[in-house]
């Protein structure tokens, strides 16, 4: 590969959001993308998360201010609802704009060195 083409990939590798490089956290905001708003128990499902993974992950994506909680109760039954906020599209539209900037550059034709 030549010098600038590995610079303009450790360049597009800066641009990837660490928040987003988990698995379970890009589904999160992949899926709230989708939607006004997912329970924690339809996101578990969809996910195939246990409820302790699946809560660390929205733990993380709410600190970075990516996701809202709203919390009430349906049938006298505790219900967490999730939305992705703009903050959280913005950053998973560079994220997915990188990876797809990533794949652009891999499919050049050019061998690795």
């Amino acid at each position: 590969m030549p010098e600038n083409g590995a610079q303009d990939t450790a360049r597009t590798l800066n641009l990837l959001d660490p928040l987003l490089m988990h698995k379970g956290r890009l589904g999160i905001c992949a899926l709230l993308a989708r939607a006004d708003a997912l329970s924690f128990s339809r996101l578990k499902e969809l996910l195939e998360e246990s409820d302790g993974n699946l809560g660390a992950q929205l733990r993380k994506l709410e600190e970075g201010g990516y996701i809202t909680v709203k919390k009430e109760f349906v049938n006298r039954k505790p219900v967490s609802w999730y939305a992705l906020q703009e903050s959280g599209r913005t950053a998973m539209t560079g994220h997915l704009s990188a990876i797809a900037a990533l794949i652009e550059s891999g499919s050049d034709g050019g061998s690795p060195e």
